[in-house]
């Protein structure tokens, strides 16, 4: 198959995938984290068309990044804040690599910290995936994304490599420093397969100067994936 036929395959997974977990878990009255990149974004769309029907009119959505709030208003669907809503029913949300026990690698759409803070306030966190983004091991197939202050960032990307990570600086699409909704940069670090995340985590969630990271450890109560076989659903 072309590539061009892979990536047509996967945007039909993601959609799948995505409309199977909009029709499963969402339900009248919730407030819904809404996640950030391709495969979120088909959830949004899927939310409108059942607004559009008549459907679960009453569900407000909390966005994870300016991306997700601009496509939900853009379509009609409501949005409102986590400090209006600090607690959250469900959120909808894709990954970049997802691990057997549903620990995720995230921040490929460059809302990691945000993702986060929403998916800890929420009761329910289900990952919306297509097959290929399933792994024996995170870091097998994906970097981990730290977002980090621009002050002092080289002390950082130093730090990151002592601990065994390449560290490449994500660009924009004009080849300028990718800059988060909160104004940071963010370093994509290749580990390879990560044998202690947890340790990993409590490393990154301490330093000084790193803002978030995309490991997402215990976050993930459900999974929705996608592939040539139709949809599966896990849970944790």
């Amino acid at each position: 198959m072309s590539q061009q036929g892979d990536g047509a395959a996967t945007a039909r997974y993601k959609q799948a995938a995505a409309e199977w977990a909009v029709d499963g878990f969402l339900q009248p009255g919730m407030v819904v984290g809404l996640g950030t990149g391709s495969t979120a974004a088909f959830a949004v769309q899927r939310l409108a068309a059942l607004r559009a029907q008549g459907r679960l009119l009453d569900i407000v959505g909390v966005p994870t990044s300016r991306a997700t709030e601009a496509l939900a208003r853009s379509l009609g669907v409501p949005v409102s804040t986590l400090d209006a809503h600090p607690v959250l029913d469900v959120t909808l949300d894709g990954a970049d690599e997802v691990a057997p026990d549903l620990s995720l690698i995230k921040g490929g759409g460059g809302a990691l910290l945000r993702e986060k803070i929403v998916a800890q306030a929420s009761r329910r966190v289900v990952i919306v995936v297509d097959a290929g983004k399933l792994s024996p091991v995170l870091g097998t197939h994906w970097p981990v994304p730290v977002e980090v202050m621009s002050f002092g960032w080289r002390s950082q990307a130093r730090f990151l490599e002592s601990l065994g990570a390449r560290v490449t600086v994500r660009q924009g699409a004009g080849g300028e420093p990718f800059l988060t909704d909160q104004g940071n940069l963010v370093l994509d670090c290749a580990f390879g397969p990560i044998d202690a995340p947890a340790a990993l985590a409590a490393s990154l969630g301490a330093r000084a100067g790193i803002m978030g990271h995309g490991l997402f450890l215990n976050l993930a109560t459900d999974l929705v994936v996608a592939g040539p076989e139709g949809v599966e659903h896990r849970a944790r």
